[in-house]
């Protein structure tokens, strides 16, 4: 049984004492684990100090632009706007009616103000119907046409409503006494009455409700424009024969 060393647990009756070194069962010593010896702790190294960032300012909204974005978004009209024409300005331009023996005479004033009797223009136009054959004292027929004819008011004072009154103005005296020609004396008069330009200069015109008429350079233009005047006695030779005939 191999068994060295066996004790009863009880002490048995007429038994020999036991030994008491065989009591003694003391748990064996249990070895413990070596423990590892700890490094050495390196020194401490001194943390380094962060390098400080530049603050960025950052702007606070204002209380204006609080209360800007505060209001509501307005929603944009893309309808495209179509631009007004702008305004045309009134013509500014002076006219006098005469009349010599059968023809009218429609002369821009240069000055604006009536002809006196030794204005140089005056003396010209005299000289012009004494070539033509016509009395060289006209008569002059009403009052100046001025335009614009309201220097305030909101009533339409543009070139066409100009070129109306001048021709319904050409259309009354007419019809109270006619005339064999119309001389249109200056642009303005050419352009109002005739309906023409300066190229129309020396031409004979054909004007609806008034008849013939003859544009000629108005008399400041052939004053400083001398050579002018050699188209106009040419046109004056081929226009003659109308109001020499009804003189007669």
């Amino acid at each position: 049984m191999q068994v060295v060393n066996w004790l009863p647990r009880t002490e048995l009756p007429f038994a020999a004492p036991s030994r008491p070194e065989l009591l003694d069962m003391s748990e064996p010593e249990i070895a413990a684990p070596a423990i590892p010896a700890a490094p050495a702790e390196a020194p401490v190294q001194p943390a380094a100090r962060p390098v400080e960032r530049p603050k960025i300012e950052v702007p606070r909204p204002s209380l204006a632009s609080t209360r800007t974005a505060a209001k509501p978004v307005e929603e944009v009209d893309e309808t495209p706007v179509v631009a007004r024409p702008a305004p045309v300005p009134p013509p500014r331009f002076a006219l006098q009616l005469l009349r010599a023996g059968r023809c009218l005479l429609l002369v821009e004033l240069p000055t604006g103000e009536a002809f006196q009797s030794r204005d140089p223009a005056y003396l010209l136009l005299k000289d012009m119907l004494r070539a033509a054959g016509l009395p060289d004292a006209p008569q002059i027929v009403g009052e100046p046409v001025r335009w614009p004819w309201l220097n305030r008011g909101t009533m339409d004072q543009g070139p066409e409503a100009a070129r109306d009154f001048v021709q319904g103005f050409l259309s009354v005296q007419m019809e109270a006494a006619p005339c064999a020609c119309l001389w249109l004396i200056g642009l303005p008069a050419v352009r109002f009455a005739g309906e023409a330009d300066a190229e129309a200069f020396n031409q004979e015109l054909q004007i609806e409700g008034l008849g013939s008429a003859w544009a000629v350079p108005g008399l400041e233009l052939l004053m400083e424009e001398p050579q002018r005047k050699a188209a106009v006695w040419q046109a004056m030779r081929r226009l003659m024969a109308r109001w020499k005939e009804s003189n007669e």
